[in-house]
């Protein structure tokens, strides 16, 4: 929609701007993460975070009441539902035009500003999503108990169903023809409220947590919040780094990292002059194209990650009098996961950061007028688009601090986890897969960033 595509590719910024020739870039971030790991060898010898989701001090009692009422609860939904409600005026009624605020919403303030508010609030889009709020308001007026379906979750969904659904977003956000015009995105987002609504009869509100992709989304990025809840349900401030330890293996866990990782990798790529001269000589469709390069990195991004926990499995061999067993390795994958969030975040803010502030602007200035008529209901129509927060040498140093904090995080989480997960002979043995993967992911990671 507009300068929505090419915005969407990397925003502002390129090689030119970095700090150092992009070869030696890469090397010294290599360089940063094997210091690292040599450190939390010789210095973190004991696991220190919590996965037990019973560290954090609480709120003051005032801030917790507030926040758990049932009127703010009720208001948050209001407001969500009242904002997608304004939403649909310009999804149903505006025109199919560059001046139509819908597809810098969906895609730029949702999808993009999520991490943000996630990392502030934590998972936020919990609280708003409208369709939670139209379920429950509905399920509140008829008398029903919206928590019981008309059949139990079926046994080890697991997060399947929010893989699924954010395989289909990316997939529509970067490959689907037509993206920004409102017909495919009309059509993409009632399906999504059919899945969603029809799901939560079926199954309860749970249904939500297990397939909703945008509050699983937001779920996993606000687990690094400093605000969170015990596994008690109890309001406290915690570190970051226990929110995200205490993320807990499951089904599709692994598949919802590795989509979120691999789906910004391949936007990366799908910019490469490399990658558009095969487009360009292949003769295929570019939907074609698009979805077996999304898919193949996706599933290469997974691959890497099943590959070093076996091999992660293998090396951290239990070491007990009978030789010891290796820990399963679809275990390990399942435990190790986690330290994939902070990468897959570190990304995230460094390829759309641009976008976001860029394309935020324009969104909320459009969406003073979403038929097109001229008028300014939000008293925004008049924005003008502030750059001064998008320098090319500003971008080039976000891009680079939020990727290497990524790293560096996903190296400490996963070292932790190893402590646990293996005999502490092993532990850093154990974890010298992960290490290598890491690099990989960074290596690969800047090479597409920059490949323009």
């Amino acid at each position: 929609m507009g300068t929505y595509p090419e915005l969407l590719a990397h925003g502002v910024g390129g090689r030119q701007d970095l700090p150092l020739p992009l070869p030696y870039l890469v090397v010294a971030v290599a360089l940063t993460l094997l210091a690292t790991f040599v450190a939390l060898g010789a210095l973190w010898r004991v696991p220190r975070l919590d996965r037990t989701g019973t560290a954090g001090q609480p709120v003051p009692g005032w801030l917790g009441g507030l926040v758990d009422a049932p009127a703010s609860r009720w208001t948050l939904r209001g407001a969500g539902l009242l904002a997608g409600g304004y939403f649909c005026v310009g999804l149903l009624a505006g025109p199919d035009s560059p001046e139509n605020p819908t597809a810098g919403v969906l895609y730029v303030l949702l999808w993009v500003g999520l991490v943000p508010v996630s990392l502030l609030f934590g998972p936020v889009w919990r609280a708003v999503n409208p369709l939670r709020g139209l379920y429950l308001l509905v399920a509140t007026a008829a008398g029903r108990d919206p928590d019981r379906g008309l059949r139990p979750l079926p046994g080890g969904l697991g997060l399947w169903p929010a893989a699924v659904g954010l395989f289909a977003f990316v997939w529509l956000e970067l490959v689907a023809p037509g993206r920004a015009t409102l017909p495919v995105i009309n059509a993409w987002l009632a399906g999504y409220a059919l899945v969603m609504l029809v799901g939560a009869v079926r199954y309860g509100v749970g249904w939500f947590d297990r397939a909703d992709p945008f509050e699983v989304y937001s779920a996993l990025v606000g687990r690094l919040a400093v605000i969170g809840r015990r596994a008690d349900g109890v309001l406290v401030w915690r570190n970051p780094m226990d929110g995200i330890a205490g993320l807990r293996p499951e089904p599709g866990l692994v598949a919802v990292v590795t989509v979120l990782l691999g789906s910004t990798m391949y936007d990366s790529l799908s910019t490469a002059p490399a990658w558009l001269r095969f487009g360009q000589e292949s003769g295929l469709p570019p939907v074609v194209t698009g979805t077996v390069g999304i898919t193949g990195v996706i599933a290469l991004v997974a691959l890497a990650l099943l590959a070093a926990t076996r091999v992660a499995a293998v090396v951290g061999r239990r070491a007990d009098a009978a030789g010891g067993e290796p820990v399963p390795a679809g275990r390990v994958a399942g435990e190790l996961a986690h330290s994939i969030v902070p990468v897959a975040v570190g990304y995230l803010l460094a390829h759309y950061y641009a976008l976001l502030v860029l394309e935020g602007q324009r969104t909320i200035a459009l969406l003073a007028d979403p038929r097109g008529t001229g008028a300014d209901w939000l008293g925004t129509a008049d924005w003008s688009i502030n750059t001064a927060l998008i320098t090319p040498d500003q971008v080039a140093a976000l891009q680079i601090t939020v990727i290497v904090l990524g790293h560096l995080l996903g190296t400490l989480l996963a070292h932790d986890r190893a402590l646990y997960l293996f005999p502490r002979a092993r532990a850093v043995t154990g974890q010298l897969p992960m290490l290598v993967l890491m690099v990989a992911y960074t290596v690969v990671g800047l090479l597409l960033l920059y490949a323009g």
